[in-house]
């Protein structure tokens, strides 16, 4: 097959899975076309069968603001047109399901251009319910020839609050469990903890919706009982915040803000319980890679993160804003040293059965026949 993908091509869980997504399918003989406005972050090294258009922006001074989602359209037609795409599969419904629609329409007279289009969260649980953008969403859903979810939740908040009675599919956001697994980062981790303290880890783009706040103060309960180390990966608006709130707390010499990272198997191998107390969570893909490499999640009870972390399974989940229960539980967890293995075991499991690669790309390849198909 031919397909387009267009996605968000920096950090962030939509961006990564569309990436990861293209670079297998074009391990497995189809032919990949990225659109969007820069190379995606994961798109580092070169892949046959990827290619890569960039979307161009023009500046005229009759318009106040960039058209990018115009610009888009016109991209998504001209590549479909001359590189004879099967279909579009689009990340993320505003702008690129709209644009793709109108790319759709251009084609129409000389081929029947099918789009697909993943939801993946705040395009549907925020951006998408401003009133001014909630009809557009809606009907950009609605003409997609197939759309497809991440998680259960994310589906049923979407049918609720869009009114939508077209299908869809629920495909679960996927993990390379070759990649992230565990693995000795003893070097690292004596750096981080060289008193054999425990590590505690936490990555996200820090915006409030993570609450990353929470999980200092998480830390804070745990630390008095249990000598630990915090590692915060990501950077974005709460950063300041939280930097201010370590000193505020005196927890500085034992917390590591660590900004972006690239070897985050060797951080996740280093630490021993992954935090994530979200407000918002659609599916929790840092929490996925997380379990991959054998970490218990303790979790908020929001979003997909029911549908991943099972509670006292492979980690345990707790009400939003629950600081104390959520540091009970690290501490149980941390005291315990059997149970806490089980929980690896069980964690690292559920994600190699249930969210390895090489169980969700055969349904996407099967998702995009059965709209070809159609």
């Amino acid at each position: 097959m031919k397909i387009g993908i267009t996605c968000y091509p920096t950090y962030g869980g939509s961006g990564v899975i569309a990436t990861e997504l293209g670079k297998e399918l074009a391990l497995k003989g189809h032919q990949i076309h990225f659109i969007s406005y820069a190379i995606p972050f994961r798109l580092t090294d070169y892949v046959e069968n990827i290619f890569f258009h960039e979307v161009e922006m023009s500046n005229y001074p009759l318009f106040e603001f960039p058209l990018y989602s115009l610009a888009l359209a016109s991209k998504m037609s001209e590549v479909a047109k001359y590189e004879k795409l099967d279909l579009l599969h689009v990340h993320y419904a505003i702008p690129h399901a709209s644009s793709a629609y109108l790319a759709k329409q251009i084609l129409k007279e000389s081929q029947d251009l099918k789009i697909v289009t993943t939801l993946h969260g705040t395009d549907i649980t925020l951006i998408g319910l401003e009133p001014s953008f909630l009809p557009l969403v809606k009907f950009s859903i609605e003409q997609s020839d197939s759309v497809t979810a991440v998680s259960r939740f994310l589906k049923e908040k979407t049918s609720t609050n869009y009114s939508i009675e077209k299908e869809i599919d629920v495909i679960p956001n996927f993990v390379d469990t070759n990649f992230y697994k565990p693995e000795n980062a003893c070097n690292f981790r004596n750096h981080v903890a060289p008193k054999g303290e425990k590590v505690l880890i936490h990555t996200s783009n820090f915006r409030p919706v993570k609450r990353v706040p929470d999980t200092i103060r998480i830390f804070e309960k745990v630390v008095k009982e249990i000598p630990s180390k915090l590692l915060l990966v990501g950077d974005g608006p709460d950063r300041s915040e939280c930097e201010r709130l370590c000193r505020e707390l005196n927890l500085c010499e034992h917390i590591k803000f660590l900004g972006k990272q690239e070897a985050l198997v060797e951080l996740l191998n280093a630490a021993d319980i992954f935090l994530i107390p979200s407000q918002s969570e659609s599916f929790g893909l840092a929490a996925l890679e997380a379990m991959a490499c054998g970490l218990p999640v303790v979790a908020s009870s929001v979003g997909g993160l029911p549908e991943l972390v099972k509670h006292n399974e492979t980690g345990f989940i707790a009400e939003i804003g629950d600081i104390d229960r959520m540091a009970k539980y690290v501490i149980d967890l941390l005291s315990n040293d059997k149970k806490y293995q089980i929980f690896s075991e069980n964690a690292r499991n559920r994600a190699v059965n249930l969210f390895d690669k090489s169980k969700i790309i055969p349904i996407y390849e099967q998702h995009y026949e059965n709209v070809l198909n159609s």
